[in-house]
């Protein structure tokens, strides 16, 4: 298998996040080296240029959710990340549209913003995110009560979904000390040793944040 990716990209880190639970040997791509070369292989696989790319015996899949679910199609093991029982995995797949859906979306638009010149800001946008992400953690601290993990007490495919958005999301727009659940939860995650591995893997890259990386997690 080959990955195409960027250490510091929540979307790459919810697919790592899966090799490394399924720990399923892979080549790492990584993307934005000096010498183009990565970057060109990238475009001729996917012309959109996004990243993350698994390709696995000559076939090429992107989006994260789906790399994840043709892992665990592939390599089911002993870690399985969807359910095998249908109703289970709805709610799953229901969770891992909420996290990038309600958390990430809404995350990525304020950084987005953030590195716009300044006559094309879209405070009225930002503002709609942050409400977003408040209205996401009232809901999330709500649901976490009494669960280890998104979907109870396994981890899943919501989960590789929830330690990324959550970490970045905490960093762009702090997560109240109310939602005592939600902080708890995302303790978790970075306790996970495959998020963490990822969480140390982007270190070098942590100056590249436009908002400024706080000096925690």
């Amino acid at each position: 298998m080959q990955l195409y990716a960027h250490p510091f990209s929540s979307y790459c880190q919810k697919a790592l996040i899966a090799l490394y639970e399924k720990d399923v040997p892979f080549d790492y791509r990584v993307v934005g080296g000096e010498d183009g070369v990565v970057d060109a292989e990238l475009a001729a696989l996917w012309p959109l240029k996004r990243f993350p790319v698994l390709v696995d015996e000559g076939r090429t899949l992107f989006e994260a959710s789906i790399i994840i679910e043709y892992l665990d199609q592939r390599q089911p093991g002993a870690v399985p990340l969807i359910p095998r029982d249908p109703a289970a995995a709805l709610e799953v797949r229901m969770l891992d549209r909420f996290f990038d859906n309600y958390v990430s979306t809404p995350q990525q638009k304020i950084v987005f913003d953030s590195m716009r010149a300044p006559a094309d800001h879209d405070p009225y946008g930002v503002g709609e995110a942050r409400a977003m992400l408040e209205r996401a953690y009232e809901w999330l601290d709500e649901r976490m009560a009494g669960r280890q993990w998104a979907v109870g007490e396994t981890f899943s495919v919501a989960d590789c979904a929830a330690a990324p958005f959550l970490f970045y999301a905490d960093w762009t727009h702090p997560i109240d000390k109310r939602h005592g659940h939600v902080h708890a939860y995302r303790q978790r995650l970075l306790a996970r040793p495959s998020f963490a591995r990822a969480v140390d893997e982007a270190r070098p890259f942590r100056k590249y944040f436009p908002l400024g990386a706080p000096d925690r997690d």
